[in-house]
């Protein structure tokens, strides 16, 4: 199906350094604890951001135990998705994909509140699969690839879940742009039930420095429930191998590790990480404790307190995984779902059976059928 038109768009476009237009394209993605949008219009063969935000809004709060979306958590929700959609409007963003991921996927309400959603806000959103997931967070980081690896383990951290991509590094440089668009060469992939939100719950009736080690086993633990450990160990052994992290926690680890006064994407994104410093930085963050952390100019109130249980989920895989760097990647799923947006295949248009199908808010279609795909 093709993408929607934002809520309030009005087709207006953004000029290039050439002098034509583009179409502006927006994706938004609603995760366990961040809703975030990125607004950019098409150039070359990647894009140029004309806006972003992101807002913490803690949807996946208290889901572990109740299996349910919680009445505050979904108007935090909604309240983040209004102010997504006033910049939608602002931009005139001629397309849009929403896309929800691992707390709508479990909770037992997740539908009831993507339809709410969309009748509060005019947005249509698609609950995506694990599967769809990884692979938009592979495409997303495709460039930070080093020009030598022959293996590569994409590791996207979560609110909810953590998705492991093994890619073939060979065969995604061989087979082009194009190609890895059509079908990125993952090797294997999993999806654990670890993310910084449900990890941090399960151990929050104990002290910090008593938990933290309890984390570490416990991801220690999950990571092994993974079919295709053994294979993916060994490939990752390789001297050419490497990981590439994806996630606030990364990049906050990346932000300590480089003792930045403020956090700066430049440095940031692509930066490499050994084990060693990234252990340093862990540690780091263990000794000043959930106060020290708060005042860290790449971390602040809002991380704070999830920073250790994503921290024991990096520990974990390294653990798991011998690889001698990691890659920090400031995009991911995002920058994925816009590349396949612009230049993915072109899917044809479902054919409209009856013409008066009844509209949601903004001109939108007003049922779940209507929600776009994500390439």
């Amino acid at each position: 199906m093709a993408e929607k038109k934002a809520p309030g768009a009005r087709n207006r476009r953004s000029a290039t350094r050439n002098g034509k237009t583009a179409p502006l394209f927006a994706a938004v993605d609603l995760g366990t604890n961040n809703c975030r949008l990125l607004v950019a219009e098409p150039r070359g063969k990647t894009f140029r951001v004309v806006d972003s935000h992101s807002q913490i809004a803690r949807l996946g709060e208290g889901l572990h135990e109740t299996g349910r979306l919680s009445d505050a958590a979904i108007e935090r929700a909604i309240d983040a998705l209004q102010h997504i959609r006033r910049k939608l409007k602002q931009h005139g963003v001629g397309r849009v994909r929403c896309i929800a991921t691992e707390a709508c996927r479990k909770a037992e309400n997740g539908a009831e509140f993507i339809r709410r959603v969309h009748e509060e806000t005019g947005l249509t959103f698609k609950i995506i699969g694990a599967k769809e997931e990884a692979r938009l967070a592979t495409i997303g980081c495709h460039d930070l690839i080093a020009p030598q690896a022959k293996s590569v383990l994409v590791v996207d951290i979560g609110g909810g879940s953590t998705e492991l991509s093994w890619v073939n590094a060979e065969a995604a440089r061989d087979n082009g742009f194009k190609g890895l668009l059509e079908k990125a060469p993952i090797l294997g992939w999993t999806s654990l039930p670890l993310g910084v939100v449900t990890l941090s719950e399960a151990f929050s009736h104990l002290d910090e420095v008593e938990s933290y080690p309890l984390m570490v086993e416990h991801a220690r633990q999950t990571l092994k429930t993974w079919d295709g450990i053994e294979d993916v160990r060994a490939a990752m052994s390789s001297d050419e191998a490497h990981m590439i992290g994806t996630s606030g926690t990364v990049t906050c680890l990346a932000g300590v590790h480089l003792k930045l006064d403020r956090y700066r994407r430049d440095k940031v994104d692509g930066t490499w990480l050994s084990r060693e410093e990234s252990a340093a930085a862990v540690q780091l963050l263990r000794d000043v404790g959930l106060e020290g952390r708060a005042k860290l100019p790449t971390i602040g109130d809002e991380r704070a307190g999830l920073m250790l249980s994503g921290c024991a989920i990096v520990e974990a895989v390294w653990e798991a995984f011998p690889a001698g760097r990691l890659r920090v990647a400031d995009r991911g799923l995002r920058e994925g779902l816009l590349l396949s947006m612009m230049y993915g295949p072109k899917k044809p248009k479902a054919r409209r059976r009856n013409r008066r199908t009844r509209r949601g808010p903004d001109n939108q279609a007003g049922s779940q059928k209507d929600a776009p795909d994500v390439g």
